[in-house]
């Protein structure tokens, strides 16, 4: 975007306008300058036009040092407003970290009177939390850690001094507790992870913020799952699944519990979970299919993961039924020769050869086959283990009869083909 665009960042500039908006832009002091890319930064924050927005705030870093000087607190400011925006908006995690970097090495020249030491201290704050988020991206976990531990004795130093809220408080410590959970996660420290978890409950205990008590149970679900406590990680997904369907059970969310509620329970090995899983199955389908339609891959893989239930149940025909209704959905969102069609044909052949549909068993293999080998290669395992299956059903006589008829009329027709082209001497009328 040119910067003699308007101060909103709206309109198109006629060329005469231009010409007037750059003479303007030339006559303007570094302050004003300034004050004018800061206006549009946070406009095209507002706007969610990100990239803009970046745009301006590194003009922002180049006129605070002109305007301060190089070890002024605004320049250091400065560098962390768009590290910050590097991370959030766009996720680039090497560039928030290289201007967190910029800041901190600023930050300990600054003057320490109490005024100052509040800007310092919360300036020091947001870069402590931007670099543990970046450290994240970039996977250096130990950084990751040490950065959100040093943010949290910073917020209690500012906390201390008065300049926080308690609502600011507990954002941030909510920030903090969710990027140390995230860290230990990784670092395949469980009790450490949990705790952090319980930490963020019981700073959301009186907040009215319940996506992010339910994000936290399901956090605590997949870590008590990967520890192998079923019963506790169905505990804490059954209480996401409750407080989503009290507030937005139709929601996107409410979709994404119940078909993980439904995966834990059909996987639990205790017939009373497993028999409960299927409710929540069709729960998930009908709110994905209100959110995000049938034809999205979220639908069709919840519908996928029903049938492969539907199978262990021994209720084939509906799985049968689900899958055959699926393929056009399939075809039209991942494309005729494509793994999940494949895929969807080799299940709806398999159960057709378990119940005896010998001749339908055969045409969806040779189907499967064929879009197996062209994605694949007529030597890669799922093709061979697919031309077994071909091969054997072949044998069948029916199968067998009904391919040698199609062989003797492909013969004559070649035949007759032949002797067509063999008499056309040249002297017909």
């Amino acid at each position: 975007m040119s910067v003699y665009a308007s101060p909103c960042g709206s309109g198109v500039l006629s060329p005469s306008q231009t010409d007037c908006a750059k003479k303007n832009f030339i006559m303007m002091l570094p302050e004003e300058k300034l004050r004018m890319f800061d206006s549009r930064a946070q406009a095209h924050e507002d706007n969610q036009e990100f990239d803009a927005c970046i745009q301006d705030l590194v003009h922002c870093v180049a006129l605070t040092r002109l305007v301060y000087g190089e070890g002024h607190l605004k320049v250091a400011q400065a560098h962390a407003r768009l590290a910050k925006a590097y991370f959030h908006f766009k996720g680039f995690g090497l560039q928030a970290q290289k201007h967190s970097a910029q800041a901190r090495e600023l930050l300990p020249s600054i003057s320490s009177c109490r005024d100052d030491k509040l800007e310092v201290l919360t300036c020091l704050l947001g870069v402590h939390l931007t670099q543990g988020g970046a450290a994240l991206l970039t996977n250096t976990l130990e950084e990751a850690e040490s950065f959100f531990l040093e943010a949290k004795v910073i917020l209690d130093e500012l906390h201390h001094y008065s300049g926080i809220n308690q609502e600011e408080k507990i954002k941030t410590e909510l920030e903090i507790s969710t990027g140390l959970c995230r860290v230990y996660k990784r670092q395949n420290r469980p009790e450490e992870a949990l705790s952090q978890c319980e930490n963020c409950l019981q700073l959301l205990k009186d907040c009215d913020k319940p996506e992010k008590t339910c994000s936290v149970y399901r956090d605590m679900s997949t870590i008590e799952q990967e520890k192998g406590n079923l019963d506790k990680a169905i505990e804490h997904l059954s209480k996401a699944h409750a407080i989503a369907m009290s507030h937005n059970p139709e929601e996107l969310e409410g979709a994404q519990i119940s078909h993980s509620l439904a995966l834990i329970l059909s996987a639990a090995p205790q017939p009373h979970h497993s028999d409960s899983a299927g409710p929540y199955f069709e729960q998930s389908l009908s709110a994905y299919k209100k959110c995000v339609g049938p034809q999205d891959p979220a639908f069709l893989t919840a519908q996928d993961d029903f049938c492969s239930f539907l199978l262990l149940s021994d209720q084939q025909e509906r799985c049968v039924e689900i899958q055959a209704a699926s393929l056009s959905s399939k075809r039209s969102t991942f494309g005729d020769l494509s793994a999940e069609v494949a895929d969807t044909l080799q299940l709806i052949g398999s159960v057709e050869m378990t119940q005896g549909k010998v001749k339908q068993a055969h045409r969806t293999m040779t189907k499967c086959l064929e879009i197996q080998s062209l994605l694949y290669g007529p030597q890669h395992k799922k093709a061979r283990v697919t031309q077994k299956a071909v091969d054997m059903l072949a044998r069948a006589p029916e199968v067998a009869e009904r391919l040698q008829r199609q062989g003797r009329r492909k013969t004559k027709s070649h035949t007759f083909a032949v002797v067509s082209s063999s008499g056309n001497d040249g002297n017909s009328v």
